[in-house]
């Protein structure tokens, strides 16, 4: 007898392990994941976000200035939740590379989540698991009308089928279709899995690179989010912006 019972995520992922070049000075001497906000880090608020949706079981993955990360995970007794390392140290990965680096961490067979640390948000990752679960696609992603420079884009039934930079002119086409609507990315995923099995990539890689591989054969959906608080805290400059929108 088969069963469709849903399995929830209980892990998730905050890449942690980028350079931070766009957040210097800070990033000289300090990860831009332990960038404060009002008090608290980008990688404990990140975390407590999570918490809100039981999902109490954190894979950070580290690179630049590892250490003091995994020392204030220590300190703080990981502000509540289970948190795993997975050590970057000897190579930057990218997001994709970090993802299939930190493989042996997730629990085998389960869906899970990957955000990024320097993201911060209040969008309903319930509705993302309702959306994920309804339509079983292989990925699911929150995704947004905001104006950026690079799109995904999506059909008529919000499955992806390409990328877009609207600044150089490039476009990636997956699956040739129109209308194309351009969504951007607001980095707030889940994922099931099988997508390990999936993976033809080595070494460093993007997200968005392995993304448009799988959108060729594979279903992966964006969800449209509204009237959510969403930042991107990359530059000094948004830290003020950040602590007004998250006090």
């Amino acid at each position: 007898m088969t069963t469709n019972k849903q399995i929830l995520p209980r892990t998730a992922l905050i890449f942690c392990a980028g350079l931070g070049t766009r957040f210097k000075p800070w990033t000289d001497n300090h990860p831009k994941a332990l960038a404060v906000i009002n008090g608290k880090s980008l990688l404990q608020r990140n975390i407590e976000y999570l918490q809100q949706y039981g999902i109490n079981r954190v894979i950070v993955n580290v690179h630049h200035f590892a250490d003091q990360i995994m020392d204030a995970v220590k300190k703080n007794n990981g502000w509540g939740s289970e948190v795993l390392i997975s050590d970057e140290t000897d190579a930057v990965l990218e997001t994709g590379g970090g993802l299939l680096k930190a493989k042996p961490l997730f629990i085998p067979g389960e869906p899970f989540l990957t955000c990024n640390a320097d993201i911060l948000t209040d969008l309903d990752i319930d509705a993302l698991l309702e959306s994920h679960n309804r339509n079983r696609p292989l990925i699911s992603m929150m995704v947004s009308g905001r104006k950026t420079s690079r799109y995904l884009l999506f059909d008529n039934e919000n499955t992806l089928c390409g990328w877009q930079n609207i600044t150089t002119g490039e476009e990636r086409i997956s699956k040739p279709t129109v209308p194309l609507h351009p969504l951007a990315y607001d980095c707030v995923v889940a994922f099931e899995y099988e997508v390990f099995d999936l993976i033809p990539f080595t070494g460093k890689f993007s997200l968005i690179d392995l993304y448009l591989h799988l959108a060729k054969t594979h279903i992966i959906k964006g969800l449209e989010h509204r009237d959510d608080r969403w930042i991107d805290v990359g530059k000094p400059e948004s830290v003020a912006v950040a602590e007004k929108m998250f006090p």
